[in-house]
């Protein structure tokens, strides 16, 4: 049974905020602190003659993990960037559209937006009605929004304010029929929820390790389905663009970087495994279900769903400054968790991991008790 020890949270916070950066447990973080020794000892070896070999090692170890080819999977830093890779990749005209949500993130939303003013494409924003129903309901009511000019569904698979897990898997089925390129945001599926790409079937797919694999900080990846590869443009233009280099090569490469973060995925998956973390991924989806059930019952209020999340929830709240209770939280009960809105709603996002337990569920309950009450 995995505990805070295992961690390296400070004892003097209740972290309830993993959703945003993650926390890594002690033996992968000693594992990345290997890696990075290794190269500072040795940095021409390491960088210019194992990189290729060492980040092929590690692309197999994911491949497996997310069922997918290997040769249609990079690392990339983060999220957002590997969604920037595909976006600012896209060949669009004036008056094409673009289909996603307002439950996105915001960084993306924002390079969104930049693709459109860069193309004369139309952002079309379909809003999703809460609480959630059934899967059945939101993929018919998102494909009301589709038109003949959709060209892309750029789609969260969890969302990052309201915490809801959308029916992915059904949505790119439904648009690979209709011809439209998917694109979906999984920052914050792997270790999450069960995740395989192969099954999901979207044309482009990133998501998080630091997240909810506890991965080391700077370490994800980029799905991209093999037919797309050659519209896929490198982030940064550096060795690898060559012409007959193929998707792995041409991205590889981009700078100088440390890359020890991405070698130390392989190892944040066997730790995975080696503590059963479906038990614990159970455990903690318990602990999100009977908070957002005491909160919601203690103000009266109806939740975005029932069930339809997993260890990260949003619960509504009064209407209230969420700027001045997210401080009064951390300045007077030591509770690190964000507040956002959905639908114009205040909201309390919470994230539960292995390191969490009923008391620090209650030490969030009866600090948000003494501020709103």
């Amino acid at each position: 049974m995995l505990t805070r020890d295992h961690f390296l949270i400070r004892d003097d916070v209740i972290f309830l905020n993993h959703g945003s950066f993650g926390a890594c447990p002690k033996p992968v973080f000693e594992k990345y602190q290997a890696w990075q020794l290794e190269l500072e000892r040795q940095p021409v070896e390491f960088i210019g003659r194992r990189r290729d070999s060492l980040i092929d090692v590690a692309t197999d170890k994911i491949a497996e993990f997310l069922n997918a080819p290997a040769e249609e999977l990079i690392f990339v830093a983060n999220a957002t960037s590997g969604l920037n890779t595909v976006a600012k990749s896209f060949k669009l005209n004036q008056g094409d559209e673009i289909l996603t949500t307002n439950h996105e993130y915001g960084a993306v939303d924002k390079t969104m937006a930049f693709v459109a003013q860069k193309t004369g494409a139309t952002i079309v924003r379909h809003h999703v009605d809460v609480p959630y129903t059934t899967d059945e309901a939101f993929t018919d009511a998102f494909f009301e929004s589709v038109t003949d000019k959709t060209k892309v569904i750029y789609l969260s698979h969890i969302t990052a304010p309201s915490a809801l897990i959308f029916p992915i898997a059904q949505i790119c089925q439904r648009a690979r029929e209709m011809g439209i390129f998917t694109m979906i945001d999984g920052a914050h599926v792997p270790g999450q929820i069960p995740l395989d790409l192969t099954e999901i079937g979207a044309d482009a797919y990133s998501g998080n390790f630091h997240k909810w694999l506890c991965a080391p900080k700077g370490s994800a990846f980029l799905h991209v389905r093999k037919e797309h590869h050659a519209m896929i443009d490198p982030l940064v233009i550096s060795h690898g663009w060559v012409e007959g280099n193929n998707f792995h090569e041409q991205n590889r490469w981009q700078g100088t970087n440390d890359f020890s973060a991405f070698l130390t995925v392989p190892t944040a998956i066997d730790y995975f495994h080696e503590h059963n973390w479906d038990q614990i991924r159970a455990e903690c989806h318990e602990l999100a279900l009977m908070t957002q059930a005491r909160l919601c019952d203690d103000f009266g209020l109806e939740p975005l769903s029932v069930n339809q999340f997993s260890q990260m929830v949003a619960i509504p709240l009064p209407d209230c400054d969420l700027a001045v209770i997210k401080e009064r939280m951390y300045d007077e009960f030591r509770v690190e968790v964000p507040f956002t809105t959905v639908n114009d709603k205040p909201h309390v996002r919470v994230s539960f991991q292995a390191y969490n337990s009923a008391k620090d569920a209650q030490a969030l309950m009866d600090g948000l008790h003494a501020i709103l009450d």
